[in-house]
């Protein structure tokens, strides 16, 4: 592929508020996912865990220092590649399916997804995102076939539901089922803190509302629920967090679009 070896695979921030945010910078940005670590009292979160070329769990180890639970907010391949390394899972009904057998259904990676070209996935043309070309945009080592990349099933998983808690001890988030862009996607809500992690349910940039398992009237109905949960702080699924005002903006103009596209 003529790619160049890359120093290190993961970065990471410290937020704040228990809170880190974890990328891999040489994954395409179309599939380079947001990874949220929530640290608790009793056992910590991970929010969605990227696409598993690297070991997330060896790379974070040194802040996962207790029990952890994973959270997928939905089974997409760039979601889900690190959960085969957490003994905790959780992932909403219509989506745990994806992690056990990692079938392209689910996980938009058919059978055929051939790692050096994006346009292989199960994802039609998505504006301002490059949907040709690899997936990876350096290797993670000099020796790494990216023939050789495959989503891993996951063993253990938790299914939860509308209304569910994740507790960590000090914290708790409910689970917010947020169909539309996947049957399955949920959210994280934590009133006390005004914290949502909102997944691919919305996020600042174009969303996807066209794959074969979306639903547009699903979506209608949760970017209009997101629209009345006063958050304050948005964690999404990609590109950078935001507050209120600009999930109000967000909502309405994503809205407006979909009401002129009829």
């Amino acid at each position: 592929m003529g790619l160049q070896v890359a120093d290190h695979w993961f970065e990471l921030r410290r937020l704040g508020d228990g809170i880190t945010f974890l990328w891999e910078p040489h994954v395409a940005p179309l599939l380079r996912c947001n990874i949220w670590h929530v640290r608790g009292r009793d056992r910590d979160l991970i929010v969605d865990t990227g696409m598993g070329i690297c070991s997330l769990r060896d790379f974070a180890k040194d802040i996962l220092d207790k029990p952890v639970t994973a959270v997928a907010t939905h089974a997409h391949i760039d979601h889900i590649g690190g959960h085969h390394e957490f003994e905790d899972c959780i992932a909403h009904a219509l989506e745990a399916e994806g992690l056990r057998s990692a079938a392209g259904d689910y996980t938009l990676a058919d059978p055929d997804f051939d790692p050096e070209d994006m346009a292989t996935l199960r994802i039609p043309p998505v504006p301002d995102y490059e949907i040709e070309g690899p997936m990876i945009t350096a290797l993670p080592t000099a020796d790494y076939d990216i023939q050789s990349f495959r989503i891993r099933p996951t063993g253990k998983i938790r299914v939860v539901e509308e209304g569910d808690r994740v507790d960590l001890g000090d914290r708790a988030f409910e689970v917010l089922h947020l169909p539309g862009h996947s049957p399955g996607s949920i959210g994280l809500w934590e009133q006390k803190t005004g914290t949502l992690f909102s997944g691919d349910a919305i996020y600042d940039g174009p969303l996807i509302d066209n794959l074969h398992h979306s639903s547009l009237p699903d979506y209608i109905r949760t970017l209009r629920r997101l629209r009345a949960v006063p958050a304050r702080t948005i964690h999404a699924g990609h590109e950078p967090s935001f507050g209120r005002d600009r999930l109000v903006e967000l909502v309405d103009e994503q809205l407006a679009r979909w009401e002129k596209r009829g």
